[in-house]
């Protein structure tokens, strides 16, 4: 069982106000808190998601906090007020993704989701899913692709069809791995 729990900035809240967007960093290899708390130490407000999953090991059950999406996190940038270049030189950072040179924000709605589901406690990745529905991927080679549930069964497999060049292309995933799309 997965449950999401939620590490946010210690500088307060993560309302957006005037040109703020959350952007997208990619951080070294288990490097998600080193490049949160550096961050933070610079003024960043950021959104590090966290589940608690139970791993096994040994013959024995035990329960660990570890990233939802591995290697990023999200942060509030104002692209007009805030020195975004000094976070690619921050430590435990690889990138700020980018095009062009420039930041991509990531789209409206999707850390504000998150945030609000780990607000409301620990719930279960994947709850409510239902054959029709739209729903959105947050992690893997499709992330942030928006399709329509086709098939659902009772291991956590689920194939989504998603819109690519110009067809609905059928993609098997995990269910945690899906959230319902607004």
């Amino acid at each position: 069982m997965k449950s999401v729990m939620s590490h946010s900035s210690a500088n307060g809240a993560l309302a957006l106000v005037g040109n703020e967007r959350w952007f997208l960093v990619h951080t070294l290899p288990r490097s998600e808190p080193r490049a949160r708390l550096h961050l933070e130490a610079q003024g960043f407000r950021t959104h590090f998601p966290q589940i608690s999953k139970t791993i096994r090991h040994a013959r024995q059950l035990r329960m660990v906090q570890a990233p939802l999406f591995a290697r990023y996190l999200f942060m509030i940038l104002d692209l007009g007020r805030d020195p975004w270049l000094s976070v690619q030189s921050t430590f435990g950072v690889s990138s700020l993704f980018t095009s062009d040179g420039r930041p991509i924000p990531v789209p409206e709605g999707v850390v504000e989701s998150l945030i609000e589901q780990a607000s409301q406690g620990s719930l279960v990745l994947g709850d409510g899913l239902e054959k029709g529905q739209r729903a959105r991927i947050l992690s893997g080679p499709f992330v942030d692709f928006v399709g329509t549930l086709e098939r659902l069964d009772e291991n956590g497999r689920v194939r989504i069809l998603i819109e690519m060049m110009g067809t609905a292309v059928p993609v098997a995933v995990d269910r945690s791995r899906l959230m319902p799309a607004a």
